[in-house]
């Protein structure tokens, strides 16, 4: 029987006083990748600008590595995009010294090239700039007034949860999480590289979740092994964090020994993740009912996770 995620976690800036209505069509969710590849004519792989509506990252990619005639390894991107969104992301193919292959091909209904040329390296996850959103919230229900309050605090940060996509529908990757870590199951190898991200994701956003409770999440405390407030992306390596902040995260962990210890046997590296998301150029517009959100993120970030601060969504739709 799966289990009953709470992914309700708290809210630092008063609350949301509104309702409203989310990606009731792809166009109210647009996200621009902020990226810049560099050309090189004699380069082996070809960067391709892809602008895309209602088809996720990696459907595209398997339909260029088809169209290219290579490995579905040989094609990379700097992050994945929502799938009910419209997206423009770059990817890049590694040809070597395979013909060029006939990129229009790949225009359809739901992708359309924008630009590509010859590039000297693979595109890595995570090397872009960050991503631009426009996105609008239909149907705004309740006290505009108070939403304005919070709105009005966005810029200077909000909680850096990992949105809840990331745990998978009605929190499955987190139900494969317990079967690994508690109970020694098995499964496949894509399987466990999503286990793997929840998991951590699940244990950072649970102390992230303390320090709002606290509400020290804004706060260096004693203890902080980085210059900004942190938490941890579980690992192989000892906790950097000691003193008032390393007894809070140990406190909080407690319970998920189980799944600490499992992240280290799966061979990760410790890290360290910033609490305080700060969006760039925030700016907000009420249309008629419908409220409009437009700002930057950097890479690894969820827009969830500044959205939910400002309203109860409803109809959501998040898979990518």
């Amino acid at each position: 029987m799966s289990e009953v995620w709470n992914l309700n976690w708290p809210r630092a800036l008063g609350g949301a006083a509104i309702s409203a209505d989310f990606r009731t069509a792809a166009e109210d969710f647009v996200v621009d990748e902020l990226a810049f590849p560099e050309p090189s004519e004699d380069g082996e792989h070809v960067y391709l600008h892809i602008k895309k509506r209602g088809a996720n990252t990696a459907w595209v990619a398997k339909q260029l590595a088809k169209l290219a005639g290579v490995r579905p390894l040989d094609v990379s991107y700097f992050g994945l995009k929502d799938r009910h969104a419209v997206t423009t992301q770059w990817f890049s193919v590694w040809l070597g010294q395979k013909p060029e292959a006939d990129w229009s091909q790949i225009n359809s209904d739901e992708v359309s090239l924008l630009q590509f040329f010859r590039g000297a390296r693979k595109l890595r996850r995570g090397e872009h700039a960050g991503n631009r959103f426009k996105i609008r919230l239909r149907n705004v229900c309740g006290d505009r007034a108070a939403a304005e309050k919070v709105l009005e605090q966005i810029g200077g940060g909000v909680p850096n949860y990992f949105g809840e996509q990331r745990f998978g529908i009605n929190g499955g990757n987190l139900d494969l999480v317990r079967n690994l870590a508690e109970e020694e199951g098995r499964c496949r190898k894509s399987e466990k590289a999503f286990a793997m991200s929840a998991a951590r994701s699940w244990l950072f956003n649970q102390i992230l979740a303390e320090r709002v409770t606290i509400d020290n999440w804004q706060q260096c405390l004693e203890g902080e092994p980085q210059s900004e407030s942190t938490g941890p992306l579980w690992g192989r390596g000892r906790n950097l964090a000691s003193g008032p902040q390393g007894e809070i995260e140990q406190r909080v962990l407690e319970k998920w020994q189980a799944w600490c210890n499992w992240l280290e046997h799966c061979g990760l590296k410790q890290e360290r993740r910033p609490l305080i998301l700060r969006p760039e150029a925030f700016r907000f517009e009420w249309q008629s009912d419908d409220l409009l959100l437009e700002f930057a993120l950097p890479p690894g970030a969820f827009a969830t996770a500044l959205l939910r601060e400002v309203a109860q969504l409803v109809n959501v739709n998040s898979d990518t």
